[in-house]
Formats: structure tokens, C-alpha cells, sequence
């Protein structure tokens, strides 16, 4: 059984049916178009076949019993191929995208970087193209994201009154698709299926709304795919508590379990928000919400949207 988090939502969503796959192909079509792959690739290059059999060191034959479709490779003998023509082996494969010579040399380029290197470059990837999307489509959708207790719901709903846009909580939409839940999704279907819920509800909510406000679960940040069409879509503010006030919010929810074993929960709400902190501050804005009262974290959140917002304040 999942562990759920008191501190935000670490459900997996189902996706209700199974998933849709290419119809299987034979044998031989497959060694067909990976022929065909190897031989485009060597062209593309500008590549006799006796040079790729050189730099790759299989045999010249081998490569043309490949590249006719009836050469039988193993994957490491794939693998060289694919070094000679610098290429990735999945690049290589049938079915996978033909990248473009740009596209090729950024890859190459990616795969050279350190991980704290490729983060930065994500980053500054993101900033600079990320975020191309036109500024009219995010100005209308306001995305909260935060821990549980960080007050997503009650300053959502506040606002949503202030600017007469409808109010959403991603996990209702997620309930209300499943049929059933939060805990019982991650009984049934584990973090993964929670997080096809996830993306689901979020795709659908910005196909059928132009104009909304939304609370997310806590743990959306940890997605990549789907923190970064939040990030994109909407104009997101990052609520931020410490952890003790994070604490007594739930608590003063009616949520008594974090009482239990408080040490063991406190400590688990550290270390969640310090491995989360880097993610919630990609946020368009950031507010304090430790020592306010609701309105003025309503006016800190008015404050950062006037740039966003053709509206006044009411």
C-alpha cells in the first residue's frame, strides 16, 4: 500500500482504460525500417559503408545485411553502430523522431553536461523558450501551488469572488474523474496512476477553461512534464509557510493524525519542503504567508498580478 503524505497529494491516478498501442509489427518490417534508419543515417553523414564499418568495427558485410533488412543485430553491436554514426541507440531505432541536424548537435551537446550543468541549462532553456507561450493566454489562468496548509484553497476561492474567475482544486477534478477517492486511488492504482489523473485533469481543464484560478496538490512540482505545462500555462504563485505553521494548519483542519508521531512528522515536513524548495520557486511569484492574515496575503497576491491582470482591485 502507497504512504500518503499528510503535507501534499502523493497519489497516482489510473487512467480508466488501457493504454493505446501501435499495432504490433512483424519481424521483418522492423529490420526493414531499422535498415533503412542505418542507411539514412550513414547518408546524412556523408558515410561509405566501408567507413562506418571502420569507425564502428563491424564488418562491411554485417552492415549491408543490416541495411537490406535481413541482418539480425544484437544491441551491442547496435550500439557501435550507433556510437560511429553519432547517434543515440533509441534515435536509431524504428519508430523513434528523425531529429534534425540542430536538433542532433543540441543533444550531442546536452549529453556532454555535468547534472548540475544540465539543470542550469533547463533553466535557462525554460526562461528563455519555456515560457513563449503568449502572455494573454496566461493572464486569465492563476495556478496556487504549495504544501497542504499553505492556504491554496481559502486564498483561491477569496480571489476567485475578487476577480469573478471560477475556482478549481486539482484533486476535486481528480475525485470527481475517477470516480473515487485520493486514498483509494493510491491503494488501487499507486503514485503513478495518481499522476495520470494528474496530467489528465490539467490537460482537460486548460482545453475547456480560458479563465480560472487553481489549487494544486502539493507534490505537482515533482513531475517534470506536467509542473512544466503548469508552468507555461498559467501564471502560478507559490504560497509559502514554514513548516510549523504548515503543521498547525493541518491540525486546525480537523487532521489530527500528524499528532501521532509529531517528531517523525515534523521531520518529514522538512525535508519535503527543503527537497521541494528549488521546484516551488520557479513560481512567477512567491508569497510569505507566515504571520498574515488571509486578506493581506490577498493583497501581496493582487500586487504580483496587476502585471498580469487587466482588472482593478475590489
Amino acid at each position: 500500500m502507497s504512504r500518503v503524505s499528510h503535507y501534499g497529494t502523493e497519489l497516482v491516478q489510473p487512467t480508466g482504460r488501457p493504454e493505446t498501442k501501435p499495432p504490433e509489427q512483424s519481424d521483418s518490417e522492423y529490420l526493414r525500417l531499422l535498415g533503412e534508419n542505418v542507411r539514412a543515417a550513414r547518408a546524412r553523414r556523408g558515410m561509405t559503408r566501408k567507413m562506418l564499418a571502420t569507425d564502428s568495427s563491424v564488418s562491411e558485410r554485417f552492415l549491408a545485411q543490416l541495411e537490406s533488412g535481413t541482418g539480425n543485430a544484437s544491441v551491442l553491436i547496435l550500439r557501435q553502430i550507433s556510437q560511429a554514426l553519432n547517434l543515440s541507440l533509441e534515435a536509431m531505432l524504428p519508430g523513434a523522431h528523425e531529429h534534425s541536424v540542430e536538433m542532433e548537435r543540441a543533444l550531442s551537446l546536452l549529453q556532454r553536461l555535468e547534472p548540475l550543468e544540465l539543470r542550469e541549462a533547463q533553466e535557462l532553456l525554460f526562461q528563455r523558450f519555456g515560457k513563449k507561450r503568449s502572455e494573454n493566454d496566461r493572464r486569465h489562468r492563476i495556478a496556487l501551488i504549495g504544501l497542504r496548509g499553505a492556504g491554496k484553497s481559502t486564498i483561491g476561492k477569496l480571489l476567485s469572488r475578487k476577480l469573478e474567475l471560477p475556482f478549481f482544486e486539482l484533486d476535486g477534478l481528480i475525485e470527481q474523474t475517477s470516480g473515487i477517492s485520493l486514498s483509494m486511488i493510491f491503494d488501487l492504482y499507486g503514485q503513478s496512476g495518481f499522476r495520470r489523473f494528474e496530467r489528465r485533469c490539467l490537460d482537460n481543464l486548460l482545453s475547456t477553461q480560458q479563465r480560472f484560478i487553481v489549487a494544486t496538490g502539493g507534490s505537482l512540482v515533482s513531475e517534470p512534464s506536467t509542473y512544466d505545462l503548469l508552468l507555461t500555462s498559467c501564471y502560478t504563485i507559490w504560497l509559502r509557510a514554514t513548516p510549523q505553521d504548515h503543521m498547525s494548519r493541518v491540525i486546525a483542519q480537523g487532521d489530527i493524525r500528524p499528532m501521532a508521531q509529531s517528531a517523525e512528522a515534523m521531520s518529514d515536513l522538512e525535508r519535503i519542503l527543503a527537497e521541494r524548495d528549488e521546484l516551488y520557486r520557479r513560481a512567477d511569484a512567491s508569497i510569505d504567508t507566515n504571520g498574515k492574515s488571509v486578506e493581506e496575503v490577498i493583497q501581496e497576491c493582487f500586487h504580483n498580478l496587476e502585471s498580469m491582470l487587466d482588472v482593478a482591485r475590489k
